[in-house]
């Protein structure tokens, strides 16, 4: 079941919160019982503003970020919304004497970027400020720092809120607080309040599943128990400034949050904006009954009575709302969002695969022995972000990129483990080098100079060159490594070399493999013995580690293999992992036309029917990374499960298949034009007909396919 189906819960959550919320303004039980309606409006009802909060967080705070759009698109979507809010309550504010206030301007501007200019419009500007408060602790610190410096602001928030009465009696504690409390009215703001419950929401996005349900339904109890009793003890001593902040608010919104997340099945998208309607909207709804009822003398009955009053509050809400979102439904522009039946042509990653085939490399390696995903040229056209977040979170902790820009983007990213740089950095960027924790190749002598000689301390992996003679220290030569390992601005985390030919079991090739890693580990055997300490090394990329499987190192560098295919169809290997391939292309058959025998399809009539023929039109083509040599049948798609030869030549955005023995195609039916090496359509394969290896055919590919992951 994909995650979104994880969601029902959270949406149908939305709609009871909100009227949580309501209840907090209308106190249903009043009527019946202080006690009663104390518990559910200042303590049941507490919970709503937080789990908003949280749904903002879960969907938004992460550490795996590609940009700061995100969070742009949200505080300008709040902004918006708060303005909007802003100008419906003016009316309001005129007849409650708002704009009569004494220094006005002051108290306005304090309204506006805290409490709100009508009571409960403070939730909007603490979410703007909350969600970029939470963003840069999570982005600079992670979750577990992020957490805990978002609870030491809510634990001050708490001592001018819930537990004022502890502290008001404190000099100079009182005089902080007096201080604040000039600056805004209340603790329970974007500053104090909102940002632990988005970093929380954030965190259980990241961790979800941590607990089973049976666990979390006894931490909500429990937890709930205690707030209840926290509560009670806190107004019967009469300590309470305001109310909106308890220390066990935190593990109730907690196992609250991850129970809904096991309420899985059809997605109730609509009820976000609805919940959020209702919320800016019921005070407007509070005032029109209060009015209707003096009008039509019936107080007694509409607001005397608590229960009646919310109720009638909740009703008119919801139909208000829902009318509101339906005008605006029926004028809003649409919204186009990626997926598979909307796209001509996507890239599909399979993030089980991605894992799968972490876990089976890693099954090779020798113990002390870490995987090192190999991530450059967008992860082998997998998309760099997608790929090294997704890795991450299975446990993956080094990673490795061609150019410096590549390593920036995934910090950036929100990547955080190492990141090495394969290939060669110009000196002057070593301040990217060290305000992005990256460590860099040293690739020959004369480069390792010119970093150390910028004064910054770069960390780095020395190259040593057995025989490939492209990039790295030659093997033989001890006293230049000997010189880098004393440089005063080179940090040497590592030490590594490249086999240029463990992909060949050709008996001369493995010998000669073998003489290279002998010679490199005499070289680490000879430093050892001068009294230099070794840091990590690492021999093997893909073709090491299925061929040379044994090999004691610090890291085995994965590329190709990690991606779950070889660089061609025909490459053996001495360990078998049964490697999945995480990438496909798919496409589409938008056109189908008939040709009698002897008539011809595509550029230059490269296509001519030996027979009467169908024929598919597929838009994809070269710009999207197919290549063109595929063309006149060296190239095969796959459409209902069967292999129909590329006809003609593949153009820059379309391509055509012969279909003539392929009975039921229809259009709409999905193509796939890269997939497994089983239905003949694997990249090893098609990168073979096209006369290259799948590390250049995925590599290549287009940036204009869009990639979904599933």
């Amino acid at each position: 079941m994909k995650r979104s189906k994880s969601y029902t819960g959270i949406d149908c959550a939305r709609l009871v919160f909100a009227f949580l919320i309501i209840a907090i303004h209308t106190s249903p039980l009043a009527v019946a019982s202080d006690t009663a309606d104390f518990v559910l409006t200042r303590v049941i009802a507490r919970t709503g503003v937080p789990f908003f909060f949280m749904v903002s967080g879960f969907f938004l705070i992460s550490r795996y970020t590609c940009n700061n759009g995100r969070l742009a698109a949200f505080i300008k979507k709040t902004i918006l919304i708060y303005g909007i809010a802003i100008l419906i309550y003016i009316p309001v504010n005129i007849y409650n004497g708002y704009f009569l206030t004494d220094n006005l301007l002051p108290y306005i501007i304090k309204d506006i970027v805290f409490d709100g200019t009508l009571y409960h419009l403070w939730y909007l500007p603490a979410s703007a400020l909350g969600a970029v408060i939470s963003w840069y602790f999570v982005k600079k610190l992670d979750f577990t720092k992020a957490l805990i410096t978002a609870a030491a602001l809510y634990i001050v928030g708490l001592f001018g809120d819930s537990y004022y009465g502890i502290i008001e009696n404190i000099p100079m504690v009182k005089e902080f607080y007096s201080l604040v409390f000039q600056v805004t009215d209340y603790t329970r703001n974007g500053i104090f309040f909102a940002p632990v419950f988005f970093i929380l929401g954030g965190y259980i996005a990241e961790n979800r599943g941590k607990f089973p349900l049976g666990i979390n339904i006894c931490g909500f109890v429990v937890s709930f128990g205690l707030m209840l009793a926290e509560a009670l003890m806190l107004h019967s001593f009469n300590v309470q400034r305001h109310d909106s902040m308890y220390i066990f608010l935190l593990p109730v919104m907690y196992f609250l949050f991850s129970c809904l997340l096991f309420w899985k099945g059809r997605r109730f998208t609509s009820l976000r904006t609805l919940s959020l309607v209702i919320y800016i909207i019921h005070p407007m709804v509070i005032v029109v009954i209060r009015m209707c009822a003096k009008l039509l003398h019936i107080q007694e009955i509409l607001i005397s009575n608590s229960l009646v009053y919310y109720m009638a509050t909740c009703f008119l809400s919801l139909i208000t709302s829902s009318a509101t979102l339906y005008i605006w439904n029926m004028y809003k522009p649409p919204v186009t969002k990626h997926s598979k039946e909307r796209e001509r042509a996507y890239i599909e990653i399979n993030l089980g695969n991605l894992e799968y085939n972490a876990r089976a490399l890693q099954k090779l390696l020798p113990e002390g022995c870490q995987l090192m995903a190999v991530v450059k040229a967008e992860a082998y056209g997998h998309g760099g972000f997608g790929i090294a977040a997704n890795l991450e979170r299975a446990g993956v902790t080094s990673f490795a990129t061609a150019t410096v820009d590549e390593a920036v983007k995934l910090r950036k990213y929100g990547i955080r483990g190492e990141i090495l740089i394969l290939g060669y950095t110009d000196a002057s960027r070593v301040h990217d080098l060290k305000k992005y924790r990256l460590m860099q190749t040293i690739i020959s002598s004369g480069h390792v100079k010119k970093l150390n000689q910028q004064g910054i301390c770069v960390k780095a992996h020395i190259k040593i060159d057995i025989g490939m003679h492209r990039l790295g220290i030659p093997v033989n030569n001890t006293d230049e490594v000997i010189k880098i390992f004393n440089m005063k601005n080179i940090d040497v985390c590592g030490m590594y070399t490249h086999l240029c030919c463990a992909d060949s079991l050709e008996p001369e090739n493995i010998l000669y493999t073998k003489g290279q890693i002998n010679s490199f580990y005499k070289l680490a055997y000879t430093l050892e013995k001068r009294g230099i300490k070794m840091p990590a090394l690492h021999i093997q990329s893909s073709y090491g580690i299925l061929n040379y499987p044994g090999l004691k190192a610090g890291y085995a560098r994965a590329g190709i293999a990690l991606y779950g295919v070889l660089s061609s169809p025909g490459d053996k290997t001495v360990a078998d992992p049964g490697l999945r391939p995480v990438l496909s292309i798919k496409s589409k058959v938008v056109l189908i036309r008939e040709l009698e025998k002897g008539e011809s399809a595509g550029y230059g009539r490269a296509f001519t029917a030996g027979r009467n023929s169908r024929i598919a039109v597929i838009p994809a083509g070269y710009a999207d990374g197919i290549p063109r040599s595929l063309s006149c049948g060296k190239g095969n798609v796959l459409i209902n499960g069967q292999s129909a030869p590329i006809a003609g030549r593949v153009c820059m955005d379309q391509l055509i298949a012969d279909i003539t023995d392929i009975e039921n195609v229809k259009t709409g039916d999905t193509v796939t034009i890269i997939g497994t090496e089983e239905s003949g359509t694997g990249a090893a394969e098609a990168a073979c007909n096209s006369g290259s290896i799948s590390n250049e055919l995925l590599s290549r590919l287009g940036t204009r396919l869009p990639v979904i992951y599933s």
